[in-house]
């Protein structure tokens, strides 16, 4: 039932949102009579010309709308000498929820599953059955926990909630489309915007509802207990699927790098780490329910699942990947078929790791030795350039501009922490220590031997006149050579930057540019583009391509090279930044500025104030 409600609920809301495109159509011709018969008719087409572009933005939303197909996301097919288990549960709780099982199953690289149906006539014929099922929920999960997963998305079949929930798709699609090519300063923008939050509000009202529906087979299904720890592993599952790329994969990646299982290391990370998943999953925090939700939250999901009438199927604690033939094989399949490795190196997980971490460490080493040689003049600086101020008496001084408020004493000491870095980063360069897989924890620094290195003690020796000597022979014997440890990059990247935000058309130096700002320096596009138009370019240009390709293309000022920043007025922003070199840069916001988000003018503010400390 509530699958029709949604189905017709977006169809009266999307025939509500043309109505009100005809009766603004109907206003704007009964204003052009007006305005014509009071003014110029130059005037009257000045004024009407922007809302004759906004209703023509319906149109083609709805166009695109219509003739966009429902296309399968990529994924592995699995077919029944891959997935034998895995097709014979299917079809087994297909048939229990009394419906027709999927034509075909993909793999797919999500902690998430999901159903789609490519149907015909707004729903009224059903079509092609893809079942999705992502990989790390099969590497994750017991098999009575997974069986809840797939009956809770036949549920959905059976709800026939993905039969016509391509009407609710074109209808989200159609408003998206209008809203995005109606400029915001456009007095129609404004209507249809609110008539868009409306319209998303009913129909997530409605998806919510058929989430619950799906859950009573989940729980019929599998039983209660599978169903409920199964919800709440997702959470926690997804939890550590990010923090697996992020700690063990990305940093490599950014670095020209790829590993050769990216999904057989995430079973090792989840053996591995088994304890602390547990843990995220029985301390994840509870969330407010929120009207532009389109699931409801956990807990209120797991309550009513506990409300409903107790069963108890057989529990099965074998582990889900069994349902496949070769869990391993599949995920490298998986690999090729959705990650595009380009030019990068593919290697195995313990070369990964090892490049990867040296590859981190050097970067880290050099924003060191460029701070260095911009305060010594040193043109190619490195680890004997530190070790110089050490000898000389200047370290707490050079060392202030790394911790702030410290005195020049407790700087000096402070940074036996940096100096660690840099002599891990001269014991990998020697050649005498590498960087030791563990999925339990941290890379460890080793010795030729698999012997851990522990350059601590050394490091505190070395930040210290009197006992710089002695670190430099415990070096000397341990075979590290400090003078071969020089700055690689010589000039800072905006590898592994994030982006915080975004202004358009602003001047730098006289001449309008898009400025993206990085959590760790300015990418300036010069020439971008005719104000009016700003946000919306910046939000494509930054959904296509990655920032540090961005910064590759175009001028990019890291915020190390920035001396001093002078702010002459916040709002509008007009400020003089100045560089080491001596060279300024002069920055002034416009009337017809944009931002990517509204607080892009205020964190820019904050990075200067950073700067000047």
């Amino acid at each position: 039932m509530s699958a029709t409600y949604r189905a017709l609920a977006s169809v009266v809301m999307l025939i509500g949102f043309y109505v009100v495109a005809l009766l603004q159509l109907a206003a704007v011709i009964a204003l052009g009579v007006w305005l014509f018969g009071h003014t110029t008719g130059l005037i009257t087409g000045k004024l009407l010309l922007p809302l004759v572009v906004a209703l023509g933005a319906v149109g083609v939303g709805m166009w695109k709308a219509i003739r966009t197909k429902s296309e399968p996301a990529p994924g592995l097919v699995l077919d029944e000498r891959a997935a034998p288990g895995l097709w014979a549960t299917v079809r087994e709780l297909a048939a229990s929820v009394g419906t027709r099982a999927p034509d075909e199953i993909r793999l797919v690289p999500e902690v998430n599953a999901a159903v789609g149906e490519q149907s015909r006539l707004l729903g009224l014929v059903g079509g092609r059955r893809t079942l999705y099922v992502g990989l790390p929920l099969l590497q994750a999960m017991r098999s009575d926990q997974l069986r809840s997963v797939l009956a809770h998305e036949l549920g959905h079949y059976s709800g026939r909630h993905t039969r016509l929930g391509g009407v609710a798709y074109r209808g989200r699609l159609a408003i998206g489309e209008t809203i995005e090519r109606i400029s915001p300063r456009n007095p129609v923008g404004w209507v249809f915007k609110g008539y868009a939050l409306l319209y998303l509000m009913v129909d997530n009202a409605a998806s919510r509802r058929q989430e619950l529906e799906a859950d009573r087979a989940s729980v019929a299904l599998a039983g209660t207990e599978a169903a409920t720890s199964a919800l709440r592993t997702l959470p926690a599952l997804d939890a550590a699927w990010a923090f697996y790329m992020r700690r063990y994969v990305e940093s490599g990646w950014s670095a020209g790098l790829a590993p050769d299982d990216l999904f057989g290391g995430f079973v090792e990370l989840l053996d591995a780490r088994r304890d602390e998943i547990d843990a995220l999953r029985e301390n994840a925090p509870e969330r407010e329910p929120s009207r532009w939700d389109t699931h409801p939250p956990i807990g209120v999901r797991v309550a009513a699942m506990t409300a409903a009438a107790p069963t108890t199927a057989g529990a099965d604690d074998r582990p889900a990947r069994t349902l496949l033939a070769d869990v391993g094989g599949a995920g490298r399949q998986l690999q090729a078929l959705v990650v595009a490795h380009g030019s990068r190196r593919v290697l195995p997980w313990p070369e990964f790791v090892a490049e990867s971490v040296a590859a981190d460490v050097q970067r880290q080493a050099d924003g060191i030795y460029r701070a260095a040689g911009r305060f010594t003049g040193t043109p190619t600086p490195g680890l004997s350039t530190v070790l110089d101020l050490v000898r000389s008496g200047r370290l707490g001084e050079f060392a202030e501009g790394f911790f702030d408020g410290a005195t020049r004493k407790e700087a000096a000491a402070a940074f036996a922490g940096p100096m660690e870095t840099l002599l891990d980063n001269a014991a990998v360069r020697s050649g005498r220590a590498r960087w030791e897989l563990s999925w339990s924890g941290p890379a460890r620094l080793v010795g030729p031997g698999g012997e851990p290195w522990d350059l601590a003690e050394v490091a505190k020796l070395a930040v210290v006149p009197a006992s710089l000597d002695e670190a430099l022979a415990r070096l000397a014997e341990l075979g590290v050579d400090v003078t071969g440890a020089t700055v690689v990059q010589a000039r800072a990247s905006a590898r592994n930057a994030d982006l915080i935000g975004g202004l358009a058309n602003i001047k730098i130096d006289g001449r309008e540019h898009d400025v993206l700002v990085l959590d760790n320096g300015l990418v300036l596009i010069a020439d971008p583009g005719k104000a009016g138009e700003g946000e919306k370019r910046l939000t494509t240009l930054v959904g296509s391509v990655p920032v540090a390709e961005l910064a590759g293309r175009h001028p990019y000022l890291p915020y190390e090279e920035i001396t001093s920043v002078e702010v002459r007025r916040e709002v509008p922003l007009k400020a003089t930044l100045t560089l080491f070199d001596g060279r300024t840069v002069q920055m002034q916001e416009l009337m017809a500025s944009e931002f990517l988000e509204k607080h892009s003018r205020d964190t820019l503010l904050k990075v200067f104030r950073r700067i000047n400390g």
